[in-house]
């Protein structure tokens, strides 16, 4: 038995974060062996258009498998260029809002 589905992953509200989980559970079927692949998937968002899913610099992966549950996407911000932080000298790489993720597993 293997298992697809799509989801959102949420950076939150702008200014957002640079990363970002999606628990996805009802894996009845998956076991701690199974191969689980995560993709950004271009489905516009109330936040973003099927173009920006296409060209954000977001890095998915999927892990932390739970036999006969589910797994976890993970999400995060690839792009090398920072944005000043909100506070102190140092700075962030961030994004925001709902982005469409699909998964399959196997």
């Amino acid at each position: 038995m293997s298992g697809t589905g799509t989801g959102a992953l949420d950076f939150g509200a702008f200014p957002g974060s640079s990363d970002a989980a999606l628990a996805i559970t009802g894996q009845g079927g998956i076991v701690s062996g199974s191969l689980v692949e995560a993709w950004i998937r271009p489905v516009a968002t109330a936040d973003h258009s099927a173009d920006e899913h296409m060209v954000e610099s977001i890095k998915v992966m999927a892990g932390n498998i739970v036999a006969a549950t589910g797994f976890t996407i993970y999400g995060f911000n690839s792009n090398q260029l920072s944005e000043p932080a909100s506070q102190g000298n140092a700075k962030e790489t961030r994004i925001y809002g709902q982005w469409t993720v699909a998964w399959v597993w196997n």
